[in-house]
């Protein structure tokens, strides 16, 4: 009898993380070798530079989750590892390593997408909960949010017995949230990642200060039979209210003011958020409020319409941003007056993890939906249809 151990590996972007799960939903161990030091001084992350992590790390990450899980290579039933998308070379490393190690031993390989396995991250914890309380917290069909630096897509979510289907319903068609909350941050001269540096010093500022608007998209078709999927789709854009936040810094003549708060962080690296406030006078705290405030009403506005627009049972929203704090606070506040169950995943799954790879895999390992030897990464690996 197969103990349904699998071990993930996730090495799509800056972060080298290794898990074993038990059957998708007992998380054994979930390790993470970060690159935030590494990245750090260029302000977001460097291609190569994130590949020489991973080739550093991959090794003891994946020794680690064994030894943390109090498994070994023998006991293990499949091994899992991230196909795409992301960066090119860094999903070699971890596919490389995951390919030798399936060969070593024998073992399945199992080929998961990212994206997935962001959806699968609630999931997980999910079934954890279900499990200990004996009711299903969720219903389906689910509409997915995944929002993260490289990502803004919306996911009908469908389970059929152990298997599960996607449709793309909605996406960014420029900028991810995630990124431009992180150019935005390099560009106001905070610290990196910028993501967190913006949602903890939001709540200092004053949200209605500046008022950004989003324009309305209209996509092209661009093949035969799409009009009706961009009809039910939502789209999303991030590209303007970047620039948007630039000429406000440029009108307000504001460049001298980030200049020296970039040079007081880059003399103090790893400083708290907290210990920076005297370097932010009302007008950067009010914008970088107003920022957040603009992004977080757009992702809310658009998904509970495309939730109600298509019938969903409840709501799901993973990825990076989906730890955001007003992001959580105002998508709660709404899903309890729309009577919507609604689902995060912890802090720790929210962020790149190599859990949500081993919980997405358990359903492909059940249906013998194995890689083949030639399995190699996929930057613009895209889901469902």
């Amino acid at each position: 009898m197969l103990d349904g151990l699998i071990l993930g590996i996730e090495s799509s972007c800056d972060e080298t993380a290794a898990a074993v799960v038990r059957r998708g939903t007992d998380t054994l161990s979930n390790v993470v070798a970060s690159q935030i030091a590494t990245h750090s001084p260029y302000g977001g992350v460097v291609p190569e530079l994130a590949s020489r992590e991973h080739l550093r790390n991959i090794v003891p990450v994946v020794r680690a989750a064994l030894g943390e899980a109090g498994v070994g290579f023998a006991d293990l039933d499949a091994i899992a590892v991230t196909e795409g998308p992301g960066l090119a070379g860094a999903l070699l490393v971890g596919i490389s390593y995951a390919k030798a190690l399936a060969f070593a031993l024998n073992k399945p390989l199992i080929a998961v997408n990212h994206l997935e396995g962001h959806i699968h991250a609630v999931l997980l914890e999910q079934a954890q909960l279900a499990a200990q309380t004996h009711h299903e917290s969720l219903e389906f069909p689910a509409l997915a949010l995944v929002v993260s630096g490289g990502h803004t897509h919306l996911y009908l979510a469908k389970r059929h017995s152990e298997s599960w289907t996607y449709r793309n319903v909605g996406r960014t068609l420029d900028d991810a949230a995630g990124e431009a909350f992180d150019k935005v941050a390099k560009l106001l001269g905070l610290g990196y990642p910028g993501g967190p540096w913006i949602d903890a010093l939001a709540p200092h500022g004053n949200p209605n200060a500046v008022p950004f608007s989003f324009a309305q998209i209209k996509p092209k078709v661009h093949r035969k039979n799409s009009a009706k999927t961009v009809a039910a789709s939502t789209f999303f854009s991030f590209s303007g209210i970047k620039t948007a936040v630039l000429r406000y810094t440029q009108v307000h003549n504001m460049s001298a003011s980030i200049q020296h708060r970039r040079q007081k962080l880059l003399e103090h690296p790893g400083i708290r958020v907290v210990d920076t406030l005297d370097l932010f006078d009302e007008q950067t705290l009010d914008l970088i409020a107003s920022f957040q405030r603009a992004v977080v009403d757009d992702l809310r506005r658009k998904t509970f319409r495309a939730a109600e627009n298509l019938g969903a049972a409840s709501l799901l929203v993973s990825g990076g941003v989906a730890a955001n704090r007003e992001l959580r606070v105002r998508f709660i506040a709404e899903a309890v007056e729309r009577g919507l169950p609604i689902a995060f995943p912890s802090l720790a799954l929210s962020t790149d993890n190599a859990a949500m790879i081993a919980a997405a895999a358990w359903p492909k390992f059940v249906n013998k939906e194995f890689a083949s030897e030639t399995l190699t990464a996929d930057a613009a690996l895209a889901l469902g249809r």
